[in-house]
C-alpha cells in the first residue's frame, strides 16, 4: 500500500489556518489520499493508476472537485463528524444485513461509508441505454426458454446449461404470465474497467435485492451533503418506483384496484430489513408465505376478518422454494398453488418464477451472440469476459491458461449441482491447481473461468485521509408495463472492506464484494445537466367514497405476532415486578410475605417448585434462594423468565418490524440486549453480588418497559392490530393481578402491614392509594381500588371492562361471536363491595376468591377462543370448554 505523498498540504487539519488563508477543500482532499492500486482506475483522480500521462497527486477529477468544493474547507474537516453521523443514524434506523457466517441469526449494522459515487450525465446515458437493451434481451429470452425454445434448438445457446440449471423450472414452461412480461425489474452489477469503460460483471434476475438498502443510503448520504446534492444536480430516484409500481399495475388481472403484496422469506433472511424499508415506501404489504392461500386459482391473503385477493406479488423468495406443491417440496417459505395461479393467469409474480435461470456466469459469453438474433443489435453494454468451461473446445484452449482465471461455479447449489466459493487461481501452487484441473475435467459443465475484473477504486475517508476501495454499482431496471424500461438514476454500490494487494481484482462480484463479507455500501449520484426529477411516488387521490371504508390490512401472521406481543409486554412487566418486590422484600419481609412472593415466582415459572423458601430472611438459604433467583430471571433458556419474556418480545416485534415505529423497535432491542448484558455482568462478578445493583438492573428494566407502553398506548394507530395488542395485555393482566390478589387474601397479606403494602405494590396503585385513603389499612378500601374503580387502569374492573369494550370493536364484523365471548368475561364494576369484603364463618373472603378465580378461568378460555378463530380461520367448535 502506498503512503501519503509528502506535501505542504499535509497540514490542513491544523486551526491556525484562518478562513481567507485556507486551500480550497478539492486540494486538500487531494493532498490526503492515498495513491490506488496499480492496474486500477482511480475514481478521485479519474486515471488508471501507473498509467503514464496519470494525475499528479494534486489532481482530482472535474466532478469530485465540483463535489468537494461545494462542501467548502469547513465540510472537509467535518468530515469525521459526518462519518458517525451516518453510522448514528444508521443504528437509530435500525437497518441491519444478517450474516450467515456468524451464525445464522446474526444481524449486524448496515455498513454504509460516507463519500458516495459520483456518475457523471455522459457516463449514465451510455448505462442508462446499455441497462435497458439488456433488460429487453433477458425478458426476451426468458420467453423463449419457456416456450419455443428456438434459441435452443438453433445452438444460440447450449441446452445442457440451460435445461441442466437447477433454476430452469420445467413446471413453467409453456406458462404465458399476466400481461406477457416474465420480468418486471432486473439488476445489472457493473464495473468499470481501467480503460474507464463501464462492464457488466453479474445480473440478477429472479429476485433482485437491494432497493431497499439503496433508498436507506440515499436518505443518509444526501443529508449529510445537501450543498453537494444540490449544486451537483443529482437526480432523484422516485420516478423508477413509481414506474414499476405503475408497470405492476398495468399488467394486474386486477388493474388500478390490485392489491400488491411484498414476499419476504422472514426476519431471519440477510436482507430482511430492506424488505420492510421497501415495503414501506412502496405502500405494499409485507408477507411471508404463511400469510398466503391459493384457493380456484386465485391468491389470497389470510386477515384478521378473513380472506382478501392479491393480484401481485413482488417476491424475495428464490425460485425453487416459491411452491411446494410443484417445485421444492420441504419449502416452508412459498405458497402452495402459487405456480398455477400464474398459470392461469390470476397472479402476477415479479419476476416470474423460473427467472433465476438467467444469473449464470456461464451464460456470459453467449449474451452477444443471442442479442444479434433476438434484437437484430450489437450488445451497447459489453460483459466481462468468461468462458463455459461445459463446451470442450473452450475447456480445451483455457486449460493451460488457467492461472489467468477465476474459477467460478456454473449453476447454484441444489440436489443434483453442487456449488463452490470463486476460486482465485493464481494463488494457487502448483498441487492445488492440479487439482482444480482434476475436478473440472471430471465435470466441465459445472465450472465457469471468467477474467479478473480490477474495478476502479471509490475513495473512502478513514483516520483523517482518503483510502481507494475496489468498487461495483447494481443498477436496476424496472418495467413500465407497455414494453419499456426505466433505469433507476443510481444505483447500490459495494466498496470492498479492504484494498487488493496483487491488483488483480476478482472475476466475481460475489467473491470479492460480497455483503456476507463485510463489504460495505455507499450512495450512488447519478448527475444531469437538465431538470431535477421532480416524480414523487404519490398515487392517484382517493375518492371521498374511498375513505369511508379505508382500513390497513392486518394479516394473520401479524394480528398474531401483535397478540403476542401484547402478552410478553405484560409478562415482562409482570416478572420485572415480581423479581423486584421479591428482592425488596428478602432481607427483612414476613413469613407470610416470602410465602406468597414464592408461590407468585412459582406460579409464573421464574423459579422452580423445587427451590425451597428460606425459612429465615438472613440465612445462608436466603442467600442461596436469592442467588437462585437472580440467576433464574436470567436465563433466556428458561420458559418465564424475566430474559426469556425480553427475548419473546424481541421476536414477535422483528416480525411486525413493518408495523412498528423505529423508536418502538429501537426500545426492545436495546432493552433485550441491555438486560442481559447487565445482569450477565453482576453475576460474573467474583464474591457477593450486590442487591442493589440487581435492583438497579431491574428499575432500569421497568423504565425502559414504562417507554415501551408508552409506544404502544401513544404512538400506534388504533386499528383492529392495536386492539388486538391490548386485548392480550388486559388478558394477561387480568390473569396475573386476579391471581395474585387471591394468593395474597387466602395467605392473610391484608392483615399486616408488609402485607398489605405488597398487595398494593402487585396492583403498582401504592401512590393512588395513600393519596384517596392515606394510612388506612383496611379491606374495603383496598377492595375498592384494586377490583371496583374503574378510573384505575389496574383494578380488575377496569381492566375486564376495556376487554369487552375492545373485544366487541374488534370483531364488529362479527357480532354474533363477539357477543358469545363477551357475556362470559366477568363484570367486576357490578360487584358488591359488601359482598367481596364479608368474611364467611372460617374468616375466609369466599365470595372475592371464587369471583377471582371466575376472572382467571374465563381469561384463559378466551384466549384459546381467539386463537382458534382470528388466526386459524377455522370453523366453529363444536363446544367451547371455558363457558
Amino acid at each position: 500500500m502506498s503512503e501519503k505523498p509528502a506535501s505542504v498540504h499535509d497540514a490542513p487539519m491544523q486551526s491556525s489556518l484562518l478562513p481567507d488563508e485556507a486551500p480550497e477543500a478539492a486540494v486538500l482532499a487531494a493532498s490526503s489520499a492515498l495513491h490506488g492500486t496499480p492496474g486500477h482506475r482511480d475514481e478521485l483522480r479519474g486515471f488508471l493508476t501507473g498509467s503514464p500521462g496519470a494525475a499528479g497527486p494534486l489532481d482530482l477529477a472535474p466532478v469530485w472537485e465540483r463535489f468537494f468544493n461545494a462542501n467548502g474547507t469547513a465540510g472537509w474537516l467535518d468530515l469525521a463528524a459526518r462519518l458517525a453521523r451516518v453510522q448514528r443514524r444508521v443504528r437509530e434506523d435500525g437497518a441491519t444485513y444478517n450474516v450467515y457466517a456468524e451464525g445464522g441469526d446474526s444481524a449486524r449494522s448496515w455498513p454504509l461509508e460516507l463519500l458516495p459515487l459520483l456518475i457523471t450525465p455522459q457516463e449514465w446515458t451510455r448505462i442508462e441505454a446499455g441497462v435497458k437493451q439488456r433488460a429487453r434481451l433477458l425478458d426476451a429470452v426468458l420467453s423463449d426458454i419457456y416456450g419455443e425454445q428456438d434459441l435452443l434448438h438453433d445452438g444460440f445457446l447450449p441446452p445442457s446449461l440451460v435445461l441442466a440449471h437447477p433454476q430452469y423450472l420445467r413446471p413453467m414452461h409453456g406458462v404465458k404470465p399476466a400481461g406477457g412480461r416474465w420480468l418486471q425489474m432486473v439488476a445489472f452489477d457493473l464495473a468499470r474497467r481501467p480503460d474507464g469503460q463501464w462492464r457488466v460483471v453479474g445480473h440478477r434476475s429472479q429476485a433482485p435485492s437491494g432497493l431497499g438498502y439503496l433508498l436507506e443510503n440515499r436518505l443518509i448520504i444526501g443529508q449529510q451533503f445537501p450543498e453537494a446534492f444540490r449544486e451537483l444536480k443529482v437526480q432523484r430516484v422516485a420516478s423508477a418506483f413509481r414506474a414499476l409500481m405503475d408497470g405492476l399495475l398495468r399488467v394486474s388481472p386486477g388493474g388500478e384496484r390490485s392489491r400488491v403484496a411484498l414476499l419476504t422469506p422472514g426476519p431471519r433472511n440477510e436482507t430482511y430489513f430492506e424488505h420492510v424499508f421497501l415495503a414501506r415506501y412502496l405502500g405494499v404489504t409485507l408477507v411471508e408465505g404463511s400469510d398466503l392461500t391459493v384457493r380456484h386459482q386465485k391468491v389470497y391473503l389470510k386477515t384478521l376478518h378473513g380472506l382478501e385477493r392479491v393480484h401481485v406479488l413482488l417476491r424475495r423468495v428464490d425460485d425453487e422454494w416459491l411452491d411446494p406443491l410443484e417445485l421444492r417440496g420441504d419449502s416452508a417459505l412459498g405458497v402452495p398453488g402459487l405456480v398455477q395461479a400464474v398459470r392461469a393467469g390470476e397472479v402476477v409474480v415479479a419476476n416470474a418464477p423460473g427467472a433465476g435461470v438467467l444469473e449464470s456466469p456461464g451464460l456470459s459469453a453467449f449474451w452477444p451472440g443471442v442479442a444479434r438474433r433476438v434484437l437484430d443489435e450489437e450488445l451497447l453494454l459489453p460483459a466481462h469476459t468468461s468462458w463455459w468451461c461445459g463446451e470442450a473446445s473452450v475447456w480445451a484452449a483455457n486449460r493451460r491458461k488457467l492461472r489467468e482465471f477465476v474459477i467460478v461455479p456454473t449453476f447454484s447449489p441444489s440436489a443434483v449441482t453442487k456449488s463452490f466459493a470463486p476460486v482465485m487461481a493464481s494463488e494457487l501452487d502448483a498441487e492445488a491447481l492440479r487439482q482444480w484441473e482434476a475436478r473440472i475435467d471430471a465435470d466441465p459443465a459445472a465450472h465457469t473461468l471468467m477474467a479478473p475484473a480490477r474495478p476502479s477504486e471509490l475513495p473512502v475517508w478513514r483516520a483523517g485521509r482518503l483510502e481507494p476501495r475496489p468498487v461495483v454499482v447494481r443498477v436496476y431496471a424496472m418495467s413500465d408495463g407497455e414494453g419499456g424500461w426505466c433505469v433507476l438514476p443510481g444505483g447500490l454500490t459495494r466498496v470492498a472492506n479492504r484494498r487488493d494487494a496483487d491488483g488483480q481484482g476478482s472475476g466475481g462480484t460475489d467473491a470479492y464484494l460480497s455483503m456476507q463479507s463485510g463489504s460495505a455500501s455507499t450512495d450512488t449520484w447519478v448527475l444531469t445537466e437538465g431538470k431535477v426529477d421532480a416524480t414523487t411516488l404519490l398515487p392517484r387521490p382517493l375518492e371521498p367514497a374511498e375513505l369511508a371504508d379505508w382500513r390497513r390490512v392486518i394479516t394473520s401472521r401479524a394480528a398474531e405476532n401483535l397478540f403476542w406481543l401484547g402478552r410478553y409486554t405484560e409478562r415482562a412487566e409482570n416478572s420485572v415486578r415480581l423479581a423486584r418486590l421479591t428482592l425488596e422484600a428478602l432481607p427483612a419481609g414476613s413469613t407470610g410475605v416470602l410465602q406468597v412472593m414464592h408461590a407468585l415466582l412459582v406460579r409464573h415459572g421464574m423459579i422452580p417448585a423445587v427451590v425451597p423458601l428460606p425459612a429465615h430472611p438472613s440465612g445462608q438459604a436466603a442467600r442461596v434462594f436469592e442467588r437462585t433467583l437472580i440467576h433464574a430471571m436470567g436465563d433466556p433458556r428458561a420458559g418465564a423468565s424475566v430474559a426469556f419474556n425480553l427475548q419473546a418480545l424481541r421476536g414477535c416485534a422483528e416480525a411486525l418490524r413493518e408495523r412498528l415505529s423505529t423508536e418502538h423497535w429501537g426500545l426492545i432491542k436495546h432493552l433485550s440486549e441491555l438486560f442481559s448484558r447487565q445482569l450477565t455482568a453482576i453475576e460474573a462478578r467474583e464474591g457477593h453480588e450486590p442487591l442493589s445493583d440487581v435492583l438497579g438492573v431491574l428499575n432500569q428494566a421497568a423504565l425502559h418497559l414504562a417507554a415501551i407502553t408508552g409506544a404502544q398506548t401513544d404512538r400506534m394507530t388504533r386499528d383492529d392490530g392495536w386492539r388486538l395488542l391490548s386485548v392480550a395485555r388486559q388478558i394477561e393482566r387480568l390473569d396475573m393481578l386476579a391471581n395474585a390478589l387471591a394468593t395474597g387474601i387466602k395467605a392473610g397479606l391484608a392483615d399486616t402491614d408488609d402485607g398489605f403494602a405488597l398487595l398494593l405494590g402487585l396492583f403498582d396503585s401504592t401512590i393512588t392509594y395513600r393519596a384517596q385513603f392515606q394510612a388506612r389499612r383496611e379491606v374495603p378500601p383496598l377492595l375498592h381500588l384494586v377490583v371496583l374503580d374503574t378510573d384505575n387502569p389496574r383494578s380488575l374492573a377496569w381492566v375486564a371492562r376495556t376487554l369487552r369494550e375492545r373485544l366487541r370493536k374488534l370483531s364488529r364484523h362479527d357480532p354474533v361471536w363477539a357477543d358469545q365471548i363477551v357475556r362470559v368475561l366477568p363484570r367486576p364494576e357490578d360487584w358488591s363491595l359488601e359482598t367481596l369484603s364479608t368474611r364467611d364463618a372460617d374468616g375466609r373472603y369466599t365470595a372475592l376468591l371464587d369471583a377471582l378465580q371466575t376472572c382467571c378461568t374465563s381469561v384463559l378460555g378466551l384466549s384459546n377462543e381467539i386463537s382458534r378463530h382470528l388466526f386459524s380461520h377455522v370453523g366453529p367448535a363444536d363446544r367451547t370448554v371455558w363457558q
